[in-house]
C-alpha cells in the first residue's frame, strides 16, 4: 500500500471519530459519506482534517504549557523548576546536559508538527475533487499552506533544517533539506497563503488563520533569520492595515475572560476540559506549596484546582531586574498566605518567585484551565519593528518610540531617549531586556538569546558550564534518527 493511502485511511479514521463524537449520538451517520474514498471529497471531511491539522500545529492535543514552551525557558536566564517527576528532565535542560533521548523533543517538538504537515498535505491533495466554491477552496488551500509553513518554522527553530515533506507521495525516509531549501519553502508558502487568507475577524472560526497571523509569522521568521528590512516591513503592515492595539492593563491581558482581545494576533487556544491535554495547565505548576491566598489581589485557592509538586519558578536575578514601577512584575508572585494563615515570602528561598501570568481560570477544574497562550501579540510586533530598525539604522527615533509604547503600558514613567544609546549594540541590549520583561512565560526567550548571541554566554554566567555553541539547536530525537538512516544528527550530539 502506498504511503499516501496509509495516510488517507489514518486521517479518515481520526476525522471520522471527530465528526461522530461531535454530532448528536442519535443522528445516524451515512456510511457512504464517511467511506474513505468519499470522505475527503466532502466539506465535512476537509473541515475535520483541517481541524486535526490545527490541533497538532498548536499542540492543542498536548497544550500543557509546561511541556510545550517551559523547556525553552528552562535553558534561559529567567526560568527554573523543582519537584515532581519532571524535575529530572528539567535539570537536563537547565544544566545543558540534554540528549536525543528526551521525550519532549520527540513528542511535542517533532511529532506534532509533522502530523500537522501530513494533514495539511492531505487537504491540499484533495481540494480538486472537493465540491465547494472556488473561493472556499482558495481559503482552504491558504490555511493548509499556512499550517504547513508555521510547523516548518517551529521545526527549523528547534532543529535546524529538517526533511521537507510536501506530499504524501514522498518517500518514508527523506534526508534533511538544506537551510536554503527549507527557508525558501517557508517564505514562499506564507506569502502565497497571505494572498488568499481572510482579514482578521473574517476567518470562519476563532483560532483559524488570517492575514495578520501570516504577517506576524513572517515578521518573526525574518527577524530570527536576521532579514531586518523584511521583518520591519511586515510588522509595519500589521500596524498600518489592522486595528490591533496594546491591551490597556497588562495584568488583565492573560485572564481567560479577556483572551479574545485586540492585542492577540495568534494564539494556542485552550479550553477547560476533562481532558487536560486541550487545556492550559501552567497554574498547577506555579502555585507554591500550601498556597491559600494572594495578599495583593485577594485571589484564593479553589478546591476545584490542583497544586502540583512540579514547581515552575522565576530566577531572582530576573525578578529584581524590573523597574520598581513596572506593573508586569505584579504577575510574579513574591509572597502568599499559606493554609496555616502565615505570610510566606518566596524571596527567602533562592529562585523561588512564581509567574502567575496565566491568572487562574475561575472555571478551571483540576489541572485544566482555559487561558489561551499567545504566540504572537501586538506588543511583539512593535518590538520586532523596533529591533529590526535598530539593526538597519542604529539608534533611531521610531525604535525608541515603539519601545516606549510598550513601556508606557507597563506603567514605567521614565521614557527612553535616543540620547541614552550611543550605539546599535546598546539599543540591541535594551530591546533584549524589554522583550524579557514583556514576554516571560511565553516561550520566546530562547530565540531572543540565540538571535542576539547571548544564549551560551548567559547560561555559563549562571553556572551552566556545560553550555556550548552547538546547544543553539536541539538534537534530532533518537527514535526519529533510528527510523531514518538518511538523517544526520546535529553537531555535538
Amino acid at each position: 500500500m502506498k504511503i499516501k493511502h496509509i495516510y488517507k485511511y489514518l486521517a479518515v479514521a481520526m476525522t471520522t471519530f471527530v465528526t461522530v463524537s461531535c454530532s448528536d449520538y442519535l443522528e445516524e451517520q451515512p456510511y457512504s459519506q464517511l467511506a474513505p474514498e468519499n470522505f475527503l471529497k466532502t466539506k465535512e471531511g476537509v473541515e475535520s482534517l483541517m481541524g486535526a491539522a490545527y490541533a497538532n500545529a498548536s499542540n492543542m492535543v498536548s497544550n500543557n504549557s509546561i511541556y510545550v514552551f517551559a523547556a525553552d525557558e528552562w535553558i534561559t536566564d529567567f526560568a527554573y523548576q523543582s519537584g515532581d517527576g519532571v524535575n529530572a528532565t528539567a535539570l537536563q535542560y537547565i544544566n545543558f546536559t540534554w540528549d536525543a533521548s528526551i521525550g519532549l523533543l520527540q513528542g511535542e517538538s517533532w511529532d506534532y508538527p509533522y502530523r500537522a504537515i501530513r494533514n495539511a498535505n492531505l487537504v491540499l491533495e484533495n481540494l480538486d475533487e472537493l465540491e465547494v466554491s472556488e473561493n472556499l477552496k482558495s481559503v482552504y488551500r491558504a490555511e493548509a499552506r499556512f499550517i504547513r509553513a508555521t510547523c516548518y518554522i517551529k521545526l527549523f527553530w528547534k532543529f535546524g533544517p529538517v526533511p521537507l515533506r510536501t506530499s504524501t507521495e514522498d518517500d518514508v525516509q527523506l534526508p534533511r533539506a538544506s537551510s536554503e531549501e527549507l527557508t525558501n519553502f517557508i517564505e514562499t508558502e506564507l506569502l502565497a497563503a497571505l494572498a488568499d487568507l481572510p482579514a482578521p475577524g473574517q476567518e470562519a472560526n476563532y483560532g483559524r488563520a488570517h492575514k495578520a497571523a501570516a504577517q506576524g509569522w513572517l515578521s518573526n521568521f525574518y527577524l530570527n533569520n536576521k532579514e531586518w528590512e523584511k521583518s520591519a516591513d511586515f510588522a509595519g503592515q500589521i500596524m498600518d492595515q489592522w486595528n490591533y492595539a496594546l491591551f490597556p492593563v497588562y495584568e488583565d491581558l492573560f485572564k481567560v475572560e479577556n483572551e479574545r482581545n485586540s492585542e492577540y494576533i495568534w494564539v494556542r487556544p485552550a479550553k477547560t476540559s476533562a481532558d487536560r491535554r486541550a487545556s492550559n495547565s501552567w497554574m498547577n505548576t506555579a502555585f507554591p506549596v500550601g498556597f491559600a491566598k494572594d495578599p495583593r489581589t485577594g485571589l484564593e485557592f479553589s478546591n476545584a484546582w490542583r497544586n502540583w509538586p512540579n514547581e515552575s519558578r522565576i530566577r531572582d536575578k530576573f525578578y529584581f531586574s524590573f523597574d520598581e514601577n513596572d506593573k508586569r512584575r505584579d504577575l510574579i508572585l513574591h509572597e502568599y498566605i499559606n493554609t496555616d494563615g502565615n505570610l510566606i515570602s518566596l524571596l527567602d528561598e533562592v529562585d523561588n518567585t512564581r509567574s502567575f501570568k496565566y491568572w487562574p481560570d475561575p472555571e478551571g477544574v483540576n489541572a485544566s484551565f482555559g487561558n489561551d497562550i499567545p504566540e504572537i501579540r501586538f506588543a511583539e510586533i512593535l518590538l520586532n519593528r523596533a529591533e529590526a530598525l535598530n539593526e538597519l539604522n542604529g539608534p533611531n527615533q521610531e525604535s525608541i518610540d515603539l519601545i516606549n509604547r510598550v513601556r508606557s503600558r507597563a506603567g514605567i514613567s521614565t521614557a527612553l531617549d535616543i540620547s541614552d544609546f550611543s550605539s546599535k549594540e546598546a539599543l540591541r541590549m535594551q530591546v533584549l531586556d524589554e522583550r524579557g520583561w514583556e514576554f516571560y512565560s511565553e516561550g520566546k526567550r530562547r530565540l531572543d538569546l540565540i538571535r542576539m548571541d547571548k544564549l551560551i554566554e548567559y547560561a555559563q554566567a549562571r553556572g551552566a558550564s556545560n553550555a556550548k555553541p552547538f546547544h543553539r539547536l536541539y538534537p534530532i530525537p533518537f527514535a526519529t534518527m533510528d527510523a531514518n538512516p538518511l538523517l544526520t544528527q546535529n553537531e555535538g550530539y
